[in-house]
């Protein structure tokens, strides 16, 4: 008879700060995505800490108070792994071990450990491989305090090398390694793109879990793996798309987070070469997302880092069957109207509407609401692009009514 094998989901408790740049329904909302964060990573949070403080403690990132109040609260919950909303020093991860005696992460490592688990190809797979070891580099010395000792024994003495210098030299090599070979894949790749010819290039990006896997797959018909999780797609999708009579190659990205760790820019920086090189951009957004403000705001932030913010663009606010506004009673003359009591018509009256040329659709991908409009929009855009390409294909520019 099998035995059942039972699977224990990893508990954690989940602590940050409320400092003078990021205030309390800030410091909630990135305790939040942290949360889907150690769930996608298949973790489970039990608990939140937060503190008040002007900056992070320089040695322990919370106060040392606060922290004996975490070490009790994990000694008498059994919890064995703490997750801090905010990129920790060597230093901070080394005291910090020292007091609570359990594993501790910060928001990079996790975001790290989803992205190693999600990568499918071997470009994938190396780009996260170069970011762990420049995360790694300046920490050995929490997680080998043992390296701290000199190599010893017949031939070894005089200066020497300690352990945890060969560790590092080791790394080094290997980042040396992994970046000549990212080079040759980039090679690869750039004559792939080459390859393609001057067929228009359009480009999905947006924050992570926006729905651009399920917009692709739709669009597309194909078959790109969508999942509702935090980077469900790391690996870059291409499929060739034909909307009317005018073909275009059609690119899924990685999506983008907030605080995103500066390793895995650099080291993604060659998968957004598509959208460095993309015709046109289709910035999809959750608005379902009570944030999604603040999303748009992260993204155009790594846009402009690669140089291509100022892009065609098309705003697809997604999700749209999953939006659900506060409403005020008739009667209440107090409270009053904000942002949280918007239909989509009243959102469609701000800023959107002053959106280039009215480049801004709502969709819902999984519904196939409003599909049409997106498909005409995308037709037209394509086509302006197509025509100066292709100045002497008249006949394909012709109008016509699709066949259902």
């Amino acid at each position: 008879m099998i035995e059942e094998k039972k699977v224990t989901t990893e508990e954690a408790v989940l602590i940050g700060v409320v400092t003078q740049h990021q205030d309390e329904e800030q410091s909630n909302e990135y305790l939040d995505e942290l949360e889907f964060l150690t769930l996608t990573a298949g973790g489970k949070a039990v608990k939140r800490f937060t503190q008040k403080l002007d900056t992070p403690n320089p040695k322990t990132f919370i106060g040392a108070g606060k922290l004996e109040e975490v070490k009790q609260y994990m000694i008498a919950n059994k919890v064995e792994t703490a997750i801090f909303d905010d990129e920790l020093s060597s230093a901070q991860l080394r005291n910090i071990e020292k007091v609570l005696d359990c594993k501790v992460l910060d928001r990079t490592n996790l975001i790290l450990d989803i992205f190693a688990s999600r990568a499918q190809t071997s470009y994938a797979r190396t780009q996260v491989e170069l970011a762990q070891c420049q995360y790694l580099l300046p920490r050995l010395t929490r997680l080998w305090t043992h390296l701290e000792r000199q190599k010893g024994g017949i031939g070894m003495r005089g200066p020497g090398e300690t352990e945890i210098e060969t560790d590092r030299r080791i790394i080094r090599d290997k980042i040396t390694l992994l970046k000549k070979k990212l080079k040759v894949i980039d090679k690869q790749m750039a004559v792939q793109r080459k390859n393609r010819g001057k067929m228009v290039r359009v480009a999905l990006v947006g924050y992570t879990n926006v729905g651009k896997s399920t917009l692709m797959n739709v669009v597309s018909k194909s078959d790109v793996f969508a999942e509702n999780k935090l980077f469900a797609t790391l690996d870059t999708t291409v499929r060739k798309v034909v909307i009317k009579n005018i073909p275009f190659l059609l690119t899924d990205t990685v999506g983008f987070i907030r605080k995103l760790p500066t390793q895995l820019v650099e080291s993604f920086k060659s998968t957004l070469d598509e959208v460095r090189e993309a015709d046109l951009l289709l910035h999809v957004v959750d608005i379902s997302h009570p944030n999604f403000e603040d999303h748009i705001a992260s993204v155009n932030k790594i846009l402009d880092e690669i140089n291509s913010i100022d892009k065609p663009t098309i705003m697809v606010f997604n999700k749209i069957d999953a939006y659900q506004h506060e409403t005020i009673d008739d009667d209440d003359l107090v409270t009053e109207k904000t942002k949280v009591h918007y239909t989509l018509e009243d959102w469609k009256k701000t800023w959107m509407n002053r959106l280039d040329e009215n480049n801004c659709l709502f969709i819902s991908a999984l519904n196939k609401e409003n599909l049409e409009e997106f498909r005409a929009k995308i037709f037209e855009e394509v086509k302006k692009i197509h025509i100066t390409r292709f100045p002497y294909n008249d006949f394909l520019y012709e109008e016509y009514e699709e066949e259902n």
